[in-house]
Parts: C-alpha cells; structure tokens; sequence
C-alpha cells in the first residue's frame, strides 16, 4: 500500500508541516522523508532550536523547511485571517499569542496554502490538533462533525495485502443516526483513497432484524439514509460481524445483501465498540494500524499518539499527505 501512495506522491510532491519541530521521533521521520522526493517537511520551532536538535541526534535533516512564529514575515497578515476566522471570539492579541504555539501556527499554515498539510500530536493532546482545525480550517461544505477512520493494514499469504478501514474508533463518543450518516460517507472515500473499493458494513448486536434496541435503530436508520443520498458505494446493515466478514454467514443471514460477508470498511455504533474493535483486529488479527486519520476537515490533519515512534510518523505523514486534493 505504502508504495502506491509514494507513487501517487512523486506524481504531485507535496509540503507537510510538523508542529514539533525540535522532537526527535519527527527529526527522524523528517530526515527519512527528506531522503525521497515526494514529501517536504516544514518543521515549526526556532531554527536555532530545530537544528541544535537534529544535529543532537545525528539525522540529516538538509532540504527541510525551519519556520519560527517569532521571526515569521508574514505574522501580521496571519493575524489578522486568524482574527477573521474567529469572527470576534478572539482579538488580534489573543490571535497573536495563539499563533507563537506551534500547533495553532501550523494550522494556519495550512489555512493560508504554505503548507498542503499538517501532522501534530507527538506532545500535543488530540484536542490540541482538532480544535485549531476546526476553529480554522473547519469542516467541508455539508459536513458538521470531524469524525475519523482507522486504516488496518496485513500482509497475506500471497505476499499482497488487505486493508481495511474501521470507523469512528477516535473521535465521537456515541454518534447520532446522521452523525453515522457523515461517519460512513467519509470512511468510505477515505478507504477509496487506499485502494480500498468499499463495501460498507454498519455494525450492530442484531442482523438485518434479527435484534430489537436503540442502537439497533440507530444504524439502521443511519443505513436507510445513506442509500438514499445515492451513494457509489455498496452499504447494508444492520449487521453483526460475522455476517459482514463471512460469506456462508452473511448471505444466510442478509440473503442478497452486496456487502454481507465481504464488508472491507466498518462503522461502529459507538467509540466503545469502534475503539475496541480494532485493537482486536491489531493485537489478535495482526494487522498494522495506522491513524485515527481525521475526516470531514477541508484540508489534511492528523494527529499522532504521542507514544507514536519515528516509524509511525513517516507512515502517517504519508498516509496525511495521499489525502491532499490535486
């Protein structure tokens, strides 16, 4: 998979910003990405800083763009699109203290096209890579939640590989019925950006009836509302995960459902569920997992774990980078 997204990169190159730009974990992701030509890193923090850092740690990081808020030319017209972009929550001093922090900073880097777009969150919490980017760059025309996907990754028999896609595992704690609606759209075209043709299974306790509830109803009518927005790509459900995954099972239990026993993307009802879900995939099934790659923002951000080592950053820099609209 990473291959043909690195294919896909050396056709358009992009620039990736790092809101911590003097940490080792992303000095190393940056000095191995520097190494390519498809992706530049732009590291926030004093040049002084960033340099006495790598050199610190013996990584190359040659070739990379080193902007600083303190020195950054363009500060006052920063300022004043951020103000703008608050409308009146906060003031041009409050925007310009905001700005001297590296995750705020890099998002409005973004915002202003210097950058195509932007990893965080190897010191910062989640919430400190989200709020900027919702408070900045904000969610696509028709969207009204950030939600998010995980992308599982296993190599198989053959040598290929299967991907999967499983959502919302990160982000929203107990979706409504449309909330699942926007989660589903997204991780679809998201798993199409992986060269995941997704067959869409939204998860439940109870198979196509079989099973009464709350939640029951809930992806049930998530289901019923994305078929009818026309969507060009297979969805069914209410379903259990056996019969998603299980042709035998699936079309005894959802006779003629197109997704039924070959499902590739997952919705979960709930943050309990998804969470869960795929830490089983990961620790018992063996797949890979990388994200939770946030959706439904007009422009790439992600955020990392910060337990997250040099090798998961220059995997989701590119994973960040594949999502950039030409």
């Amino acid at each position: 998979m990473f291959k043909e997204l690195i294919e896909k990169l050396k056709a358009h190159p992009r620039t990736i910003v790092f809101t911590e730009g003097t940490d080792p974990r992303i000095l190393e992701a940056s000095a191995r990405l520097l190494s390519g030509t498809f992706l530049t890193p732009i590291l926030v923090g004093s040049e002084e800083a960033v340099k006495a850092a790598a050199e610190n740690c013996g990584f190359n990081i040659r070739g990379a763009q080193i902007i600083d808020p303190a020195t950054y030319p363009r500060m006052d017209e920063m300022v004043a699109t951020m103000v703008e972009l608050r409308k009146g929550k906060m003031s041009p001093d409050q925007c310009r203290e905001a700005l001297q922090k590296g995750n705020y900073f890099g998002t409005m880097l973004v915002k202003m096209g210097e950058a195509d777009c932007l990893l965080g969150g190897a010191t910062y919490s989640t919430a400190d890579t989200v709020r900027p980017a919702l408070q900045l760059v904000k969610t696509k025309p028709g969207n009204k939640i950030v939600s998010s996907c995980m992308i599982l990754v296993r190599t198989n028999a053959t040598g290929g590989s299967e991907v999967i896609a499983m959502g919302d595992c990160a982000i929203n704690i107990d979706p409504t019925a449309d909330e699942l609606v926007e989660i589903a759209t997204e991780c679809a075209h998201c798993a199409r950006a992986f060269g995941i043709e997704p067959k869409v299974a939204m998860l439940s306790y109870s198979t196509h009836g079989s099973g009464k509830g709350p939640t029951v109803d809930k992806m049930r009518e998530a289901t019923e509302k994305v078929k009818a927005t026309n969507p060009d790509f297979d969805i069914d459900g209410e379903m259990q995960f056996d019969a998603a995954v299980s042709p035998v099972v699936g079309q005894l239990k959802f006779p003629g459902s197109p997704v039924a026993g070959y499902a590739n993307t997952f919705i979960f009802p709930d943050i309990n569920a998804g969470n869960i879900g795929y830490k089983i995939a990961q620790r018992l099934g063996h797949f890979d997992a990388y994200g939770p790659v946030l959706l439904g923002l007009n422009a790439p951000i992600n955020d990392l774990s910060r337990g997250c080592n040099a090798a998961e950053v220059y995997s989701m820099s590119i994973i960040t980078a594949s999502l950039c609209k030409d």
